[in-house]
């Protein structure tokens, strides 16, 4: 899956408080992990699987396994939902 870097920051900026820890939690992840997913850059946890061309938008973004990014985006609907 193809998605530009800004919205995949924007994602992970969209999530409630604690949503990284419980997407970690829930996919047996270390936080920083989940925290590499979304572009942090920061030393520890797991190497991520994505490659980074540059362009509009921060570049795009190519992600193997899109596994963290559907959970996020289930979270984020969840919170809508809950905030209603």
């Amino acid at each position: 899956m193809n998605i530009t870097f800004e919205e995949l920051r924007r994602i992970k900026h969209s999530l409630p408080t604690g949503s990284i820890h419980r997407i970690a939690e829930e996919l047996n992840l270390d936080e920083q992990t989940v925290r590499n997913y979304f572009g942090a850059h920061s030393k520890g946890g797991q190497i991520v699987e994505w490659h980074l061309e540059p362009g509009p938008g921060g570049g795009i973004v190519h992600l193997e396994d899109t596994t963290i990014l559907n959970r996020a985006l289930q979270i984020i609907e969840e919170h809508k939902i809950s905030m209603q």
